[in-house]
Parts: structure tokens; C-alpha cells; sequence
């Protein structure tokens, strides 16, 4: 039985943020469930997906994120309570339904997960998706710990459906991957089957009907305004007169700084939980009782601006300040030593600083860049590229594992903005350079969103080669199924889409499939693609190495060795592949067996035929 079926109401349990939301939606009595995967929010989809293999809950890994949001609104219409999950910059793709989807509302209880990530660690960009609450005229709540985030999921639910509106439940990395104590709750039964009724006067989004609906939202806000004034997460702690506003994993950073600088006396807390819509009334009874306030929060001086505003409307005229005081900034994470000197430095508080461990006498550790695992098909594939097309190609790649290709000796990603924008950027790229374009992009970022492009390109004439990456899984995130995956290992039955027919069916008359770790055969076909005048594609299909170990599918390793007798130290291995197994003991290429997984691609490529595999 999966962890979070353990039905024991009040027993304790150290859970992960992301396992904790997971929890909170069971025991709100999820019936159905959606996501397209995205670090920091992978782990809740990933819970949901072991437990309706046990139990009678939908869920789904959608083709996108804005699919996942459709789906999730035809179960959560039809009375099903529904959770839907993703990554802040999914929540962009999903934003077209969204905004409407605030307009006609729901019956079952809704919240959509959007998981934010500052200082970028898995993401393209630091986007702060409170914006959206404000966008969408939703509400907005935020976790401060795995408690909270356990707690408020299934608050949400409970607030989604008195309200009939979506509510937007946003973490971010720190506290999607904490860990920390829960004490659980009662989990409530599955409802497999709900029952839409029609009244198209309401539902189907016309400009006649949305007039109205927009009227009937703008009504709910106000609603949820007065839901915000008396939320238990919405609170005022301590009565002194600094005044500190704060929000999320911040608010651990603030209460901690107040303990270290021993000035708890001294200062008022308001914690925003439910932070959209504003609770005014609270704020206006938080910024008379004190004489200056800090806001605490990551990224965007959303909540400083939202303060500023309000004290002026109240005609309260103390210092509101947030930004650029101390390290504050609206780059990257915060962190606890740089909120204690920044509430030092603003309430002009004495403080000094522990001196730091002095390190001088300890060499700085080496460098560790991202990398390609050990025997990935990518390595290959990129080669055999390269090797045909010189190093003067235009590469447009996309979002995954082989987005790595950026890394030397590699170098082969030139332009990157969002999922699936390989495809459609090889368009401009083709059309106005007279270079050769070679896009790249993996099979689930392809059914995510290169599908559109591909059918730009076939349409209007455009000439490039798209390679599509298919290891067989979603890789980057954890190893989550596609459209075009195999499931039958991940012990469900899916209706599997063909790569080839697919691309075929968008218009292409020149599709190759190869085996990249073919390195001689994989040349051959990306010459021909070259050659072709027009849109050629390359399906280069290889399984995740890791991810047919894990699923049984991988096959024994034999790993290889460098013979030295035979080896003249041209080291195309590690200047063309530079594969993590291999590396420099002196002058001389080695190759760690405990790391080759016998995949030969620098076998195939060495001039002297000098890699060998192991007796």
C-alpha cells in the first residue's frame, strides 16, 4: 500500500512538501488528477500516479500543461474534485484556458498547483506566478511548511467549491522538496463519476454569456476578499512597532532572524497565507499598529507595491519598504543569514555576523557541470550531427536533457526560449540565414508542443532537419510517460502514438529512424536528411539508459577499456564525446568500468581501434 493511503488520523509522518500537497488533496477527497511533469512539482503527479494503480482516482500525465488544465476542468464541471500540477512556466501554456476558466467557474472542488522557482535551479527563467492570482482574478494561497502545505490543499479544495472558482495553491522550490513533519488527516472516499449538467448559457464562453460571467467573478472576489480577512494563515503575530510582511518559505527566514537578533518584543509579523485577494481591512489594522514595515518575499516587490498602495488609500503614512533594503533583491532565493542582516540593517538593529570558517588552507573543489549520463544516446546522435554538418550549423534546441548539448565539447544548443520553440524557431533560422539549421528536441517535449511547428514548417516551405530525441520516457523530470512511450513496463496500459506516423502525418516526406549508438549507419541517414530540399526529420530512438536499468529493460553491461599499446592518445573520446566514464590519469584516456555502461560509441569513433570491450 502506498504511504499516503495510511488511513490514521493524527499519526505523525515525515513527508516531502510535494508528498505533503499529495496527502492534503486525498484527504480534500481528490477523484481526479492531471499534470504535465515539472521540477519543482513532479513529485505530486508522481504520488498520483502510483496510487490510482491501488485505488479508483483518475490521473493522467497530459500532453501539456494547457491539455492537463481542459481535461482537469471537464472532471472538476462534472462535481469530480480535481487537482492539476505543474511548474511556474507551465502555468503559461496553461494561462489561455485559465482565464476563462475563472470566468464560467466550476462545481467540484479545483486547485491548480503552480510550483515557482527562484534562483532558476530546474527552469528558463525566475517568473513569479502571483501575478497570475491578480491576472485570473483567482485565489491564491501559499504554504509556509509540509504541514501547511498538507493543511491548506485540502482547505483549498473546501474554499474552491464554496466559491465555484479555481483556486491557485503556489510553492516554490525551497518548500516543494523540505522535508518535515505531518500529522495526517482523515482521508475521505474516491468519487470515480460525476454528472455535468448542461446550461450552455453559462458554460459556452460567447461574448454574450462571458459579459455576465465577468460581472458574477468580479462578485466571487469579493467573496473570497472576505474569506481572506478572517483565513487562519492570514495572521498578525507579536504587537510591536516594527512591522515585518511576509509570505512562504520567508516566513521561516523572518521568524528565525527575530529569535537570532532577540527582538521578538519588538516586532509584528503578518503572515500571508491566503495572499490573494488582499485581506484589507486586516492590513489597515497591521500598518496602524506599527511605525515602519519590511516586506520579506522572493522575487517580485509584489506585496510592497500592494502595501504601498493600500497604506496611501488608508492615508497611513509609515515606511513601507522591501526591495534594495540589504541583500533584498528581486533576484534568486533568499536565505536565513540574508534576511536576519537585512531586518538588522532596516530596524538598525546591532548586529555582527559570525565570522566565517576560515577555508584558506583547502584547495576549492572542482567544478561540476551538469553532463550527459554515461552511455546517453544524445552523445551519439550529437556527434554523428556534427560530424556531417561542421561546426558553422545553426542548432535551435529545446527543453530536456539534450538541452546539455550547450556544454563543450558538445556545443551544439544555440538558441533556446520554451518548450517546442526549437521547431518553430528553425523556421525564422532557415529563412532568414542562408546557414544550415539543425534543431533538436525530445520526444515528449515534441508531443508537448513541437507538433504546431512542425506543421508551420511543412506548410510554409520552410528547410531544416529536426531531430527528434526519443529515449523513450521524459526524462529530465523523472522518468514520466508520453504519448509515445511503451507503459506496459510502468505497469499501466496506454494507447501508444507512433513518432513516425505522427511526423509523417504532419506532412514530411523525408523521416529517418535510426539507432544513434549505430554511430556509421546514423551518419549515413543525417547526410541524406542534409540532402534533402526541404523539412527532413530523424527520429533517433534509444531507450534512457537510467530508465530502462530501472524499468528492466536494460541490458547487461559490458563496459570497455582503453588498450594501451594500441592507443596513439588522439583522444577524439574525449574531445568529441567526452563521456563522464572516461577520463585523464596523466596523459594517458582510461575509462572508469564502474561507469561505462558498454553503449561503444567511442569505440566506433576511435581512429586507432584502440577501445576495446572488457573480457
Amino acid at each position: 500500500m502506498h504511504k499516503l493511503l495510511t488511513d490514521a488520523p493524527g499519526k505523525e509522518m515525515l513527508l516531502l512538501g510535494n508528498e505533503a500537497i499529495a496527502r492534503g488533496a486525498l484527504e480534500a477527497g481528490l477523484s481526479f488528477a492531471t499534470c504535465y511533469p515539472g521540477t519543482p512539482s513532479s513529485e505530486i503527479p508522481e504520488q498520483f500516479f502510483r496510487i490510482s494503480q491501488e485505488t479508483d482516482l483518475y490521473f493522467e500525465y497530459s500532453t501539456n500543461e494547457k491539455v492537463a488544465l481542459e481535461v482537469g476542468a471537464g472532471a472538476a464541471v462534472s462535481g469530480l474534485r480535481t487537482m492539476v500540477t505543474m511548474k511556474h512556466v507551465g502555468v503559461n501554456v496553461a494561462a489561455d484556458p485559465l482565464m476563462t476558466l475563472a470566468y464560467s467557474g466550476i462545481k467540484g472542488g479545483m486547485v491548480i498547483v503552480t510550483a515557482d522557482d527562484p534562483y532558476l535551479f530546474s527552469s528558463q527563467n525566475e517568473q513569479d506566478n502571483r501575478y497570475y492570482a491578480r491576472l485570473s482574478g483567482l485565489p491564491m494561497l501559499e504554504p509556509t511548511n509540509t504541514q501547511e502545505m498538507k493543511d491548506l490543499t485540502k482547505a483549498a479544495f473546501d474554499l474552491s467549491e464554496e466559491l465555484k472558482l479555481p483556486v491557485l495553491l503556489r510553492t516554490t522550490t525551497r518548500l516543494n522538496h523540505v522535508r518535515g513533519e505531518v500529522e495526517l488527516g482523515q482521508l475521505q472516499p474516491i468519487t470515480p463519476k460525476g454528472d455535468f449538467q448542461k446550461n450552455p448559457f453559462h458554460f459556452v464562453a460567447i461574448p454574450a454569456v462571458s459579459r455576465k460571467l465577468h460581472k458574477l467573478l468580479l462578485e466571487k472576489y469579493d467573496q473570497a476578499m472576505a474569506k481572506a480577512e478572517k483565513w487562519p494563515t492570514n495572521q498578525i503575530i507579536g504587537n510591536g512597532k516594527w512591522g515585518i510582511v511576509t509570505n512562504g518559505v520567508s516566513f521561516n527566514y523572518v521568524s528565525d532572524a527575530i529569535s537570532d537578533l532577540g527582538i521578538s518584543d519588538k516586532v509584528s509579523i503578518l503572515k500571508m497565507g491566503f495572499s490573494w485577494p488582499l485581506p484589507k481591512g486586516l492590513i489597515k489594522q497591521f500598518l496602524e499598529q506599527v511605525d515602519k514595515v519590511l516586506v520579506v518575499e522572493e522575487l517580485e516587490p509584489i506585496m510592497e507595491n500592494d502595501f504601498k498602495a493600500i497604506a496611501q488609500e488608508f492615508g497611513i503614512t509609515i515606511p513601507i519598504k522591501g526591495k534594495g533594503v540589504g541583500e533584498l533583491s528581486r533576484l534568486f532565493e533568499y536565505d536565513p543569514g540574508m534576511v536576519r542582516r537585512s531586518i538588522a540593517q532596516y530596524f538598525d538593529i546591532p548586529y555582527k555576523a559570525l565570522e566565517p570558517v576560515d577555508l584558506s588552507g583547502i584547495p576549492e573543489l572542482p567544478g561540476r557541470p551538469p553532463n550527459l549520463c554515461p552511455g546517453c544516446p544524445h552523445r551519439a546522435t550529437y556527434y554523428a550531427v556534427k560530424e556531417v554538418y561542421g561546426e558553422d550549423a545553426i542548432h535551435p534546441s529545446d527543453i530536456g536533457c539534450y538541452t546539455l548539448g550547450v556544454l563543450p565539447p558538445i556545443s551544439m544548443a544555440d538558441y533556446l526560449i520554451c518548450m517546442g520553440s526549437s521547431v518553430s524557431s528553425s523556421c525564422g533560422f532557415s529563412r532568414a540565414t542562408d546557414k544550415k539549421v539543425v534543431s533538436f528536441i525530445g520526444d515528449s517535449t515534441f508531443f508537448h508542443s513541437g507538433i504546431t511547428g512542425l506543421v508551420n514548417a511543412v506548410h510554409n516551405n520552410h528547410k531544416f532537419t529536426l531531430v527528434i530525441l526519443d529515449n523513450g520516457t521524459t526524462a529530465m523530470t523523472g522518468h514520466q510517460p508520453h504519448p509515445g512511450v511503451d507503459t506496459r513496463p510502468l505497469g499501466v496500459e496506454r494507447t501508444r502514438i507512433s513518432l513516425e506516423d505522427l511526423v509523417r502525418g504532419c506532412g514530411v516526406k523525408d523521416v529517418h529512424v535510426v539507432k544513434p549508438l549505430k554511430v556509421k549507419k546514423t551518419m549515413e541517414a543525417v547526410k541524406a536528411a542534409m540532402e534533402y530540399d526541404g523539412i527532413s526529420v530523424i527520429i533517433s530512438r534509444e531507450l534512457c539508459p537510467l530508465f530502462a536499468k530501472a524499468t528492466g529493460q536494460a541490458k547487461k553491461a559490458r563496459p570497455f577499456y582503453v588498450n594501451l599499446n594500441k592507443c596513439k592518445n588522439h583522444r577524439d573520446c574525449i574531445n568529441k564525446i567526452a563521456c563522464p566514464a572516461m577520463y585523464l590519469e596523466g596523459e594517458q584516456v582510461k575509462i572508469n568500468p564502474n561507469l561505462c555502461i558498454g553503449c561503444a560509441v567511442c569505440a566506433q569513433i576511435c581512429p586507432e581501434n584502440a577501445i576495446l570491450p572488457a573480457k
